[in-house]
């Protein structure tokens, strides 16, 4: 066999990109989602000694440190043993049950071995497994990133909170706005949208093999099976239990997780193309890595490059963010297999997210203000301050005060200061009003 190497692996995010997307292997690989059952069985079984049950009331209860061992210590020899078992079993959950089943043989617990994977099909410790996998890489590594580029965006916000700059509506020239202002507009879009994230539960089916606990129930029809379906979901893994369902979790909190991911995604790609945009306009000049090269042809560019990549990456996230939100929630009647491969792919567009981040936020921290280029562009664009004087003229009464700037404005001659200045001293009104209008400039006509 090949061995795997940045320069053969098929997708980029396992081979260009490996060292921005590594933090997610523990999560999201196949060695990943393995051990996460290993854990869930091991904890199913010790949830069944807490009840107890008649046959574990005498299970050793300082031997479950032991059994958690299994999973903490988990290693990359385990997993290659859980697939050699998977070659014969050709059923990889069956393959952690048995592997299991040697460990309790090495704890002297072989008197107990029936009650792993007790009463469950491969569903209930898939789709516990996988969720657990999402909610953790979610709170360790997807988060982390997110806030960065929060924090980065809300601090040049605050650093450039007084930059006036010349706004830009359908492509011409608007009201003036803040520079920090625009900025802060993404900073307060994502924090609603990260919020909004937290509401989203991380839901996982638990219930035997189409969801009414029939083995538990047929087995001990004393207990009270839906209490400890609970109990264990929700208190012991801490997930949402999802009931009733059919022999899967329906996947409805999966997908408004992945449709509020997309979202995110889309408000950065939106300041992908702000940015990239401002960087042409040069409102923003780039800090030069010494050897760097921006064109294999022109040697002087210095390319947005970063915000480039960083949309490129989103787009791809988002068609698969797209497919699973859609495609997940559709089960044909109590189950059909189509779920399990799209499950294993949920990695796939956190990677691209991710490295689309790091690309933001390394753009960011790239940038140069030229605020020279900023108060250019506003004493050329003197027509800007057109409404301010109109909605004073409108406050005093003057009549037709917006058709009169509209016929000193909508001319192809260069409206500036002197024309509107001179505008302003022939009008109707008193000295007081012309001294507050003559005082409006493209500079200081920025509202709150």
């Amino acid at each position: 066999m090949i061995t795997l190497t940045d320069l053969n692996a098929v997708s980029p995010i396992d081979g260009r990109y490996r060292s921005r997307t590594v933090s997610l292997s523990p999560y999201f690989s196949e060695e990943a989602l393995i051990k996460y059952r290993v854990r869930i069985e091991i904890e199913y079984f010790i949830a069944l000694c807490e009840i107890p049950l008649p046959q574990l009331k005498n299970v050793d209860e300082s031997k479950f440190e032991s059994l958690r061992d299994i999973y903490r210590n988990f290693s990359s020899e385990d997993a290659a043993a859980i697939k050699e078992i998977e070659k014969t079993t050709n059923h990889d959950v069956k393959a952690v049950e048995y592997f299991i089943k040697d460990a309790f043989d090495a704890l002297d617990l072989q008197d107990y071995k029936e009650f792993i994977h007790f009463g469950l099909t491969s569903q209930d410790i898939n789709n516990t497994a996988i969720p657990l996998s999402a909610k953790e890489a979610f709170e360790d590594v997807y988060l982390k990133s997110l806030m960065s580029l929060i924090a980065k965006l809300n601090e040049l916000a605050e650093e450039w909170k007084d930059v006036p700059m010349l706004a830009r509506t359908h492509g011409q020239p608007a009201s003036p706005t803040r520079l920090g202002k625009e900025l802060d507009v993404f900073v307060v879009r994502l924090e609603e949208q990260m919020n909004l994230l937290f509401q989203i539960p991380f839901a996982a089916k638990f219930g035997g093999a189409t969801g009414n606990y029939n083995a538990h129930k047929v087995a001990y029809k004393n207990i009270d099976w839906k209490k400890f379906g609970n109990h264990f979901v929700e208190d012991t893994l801490g997930l949402h239990h999802s009931f009733p369902t059919t022999q899967i979790e329906h996947y409805d909190h999966f997908a408004a997780y992945f449709d509020a991911l997309k979202r995110i995604n889309t408000i950065v790609m939106d300041l992908d193309r702000d940015v990239w945009t401002y960087v042409s306009m040069e409102y923003f000049k780039q800090k030069i890595k010494a050897g760097e090269i921006g064109s294999s042809a022109m040697p002087h560019k210095v390319n947005p490059i970063d915000f480039e990549n960083s949309e490129g990456n989103l787009g791809i996230a988002n068609a698969i963010f797209e497919h699973l939100s859609a495609k997940l929630p559709l089960s044909r009647l109590q189950r059909d297999l189509t779920d399990s491969t799209v499950l294993r792919n949920i990695g796939v567009p956190i990677g691209h997210t991710l490295i689309a981040f790091e690309a933001t936020l390394k753009g960011l921290n790239k940038l140069l203000i030229n605020e020279a280029k900023f108060a250019e562009d506003l004493e050329n664009n003197w027509a800007v301050v057109a409404e301010a004087i109109q909605t004073i003229l409108r406050r005093e009464s003057y009549p037709n005060p917006y058709e009169a700037l509209k016929d000193l404005t909508r001319k192809n001659t260069t409206v500036n200061k002197a024309s509107m200045h001179e505008f302003i001293n022939n009008l109707s009104v008193s000295d007081d009003i012309k001294a507050e209008l003559l005082e409006i400039t493209p500079s200081n006509y920025l509202g709150i």
